[in-house]
């Protein structure tokens, strides 16, 4: 550090409580600002929600490679659901319906052939 850094500014009298003044008027400007938008954020659930994947984060047994990914993954699953997602959704589950339908369709239709069908021990032996 120089001297020149450590020396106090020179001073004009009756200046330094009107530049205190205007320094605190500007910090608490800042700090109200400040706040306006922690509450902001607390109030949109912003700080939960970064809260909750940090802490995730910070309970995974094997750290990942890397930590900005894993937040942007955590927050991703987070965002409200696009309409086209949801869409998609629906036509999964219709297709889930039509899977189990045509599943139990299958096994009924083996039954009733096997009741047609010599077993597969008697066609061996022909």
């Amino acid at each position: 550090m120089s001297s020149a850094a450590q020396s106090p500014p020179a001073t004009v009298p009756g200046a330094s409580y009107a530049a205190a003044a205007v320094t605190m008027a500007h910090y608490k400007a800042a700090d109200s600002k400040r706040e306006q938008f922690r509450r902001y954020l607390e109030k949109s659930g912003v700080l939960d929600t970064l809260t909750n994947v940090l802490v995730a984060l910070y309970e995974e047994p094997e750290k990942p490679n890397s930590a900005l990914d894993f937040l942007k993954h955590h927050l991703g699953a987070a965002t409200p659901e696009n309409p086209e997602i949801e869409l998609l959704r629906l036509e999964l589950a219709e297709m889930k319906e039509k899977y189990e339908a045509i599943l139990e369709e299958n096994k009924k239709l083996k039954t009733k052939l096997a009741q047609y069908e010599p077993p597969q021990e008697e066609k061996r032996a022909e």
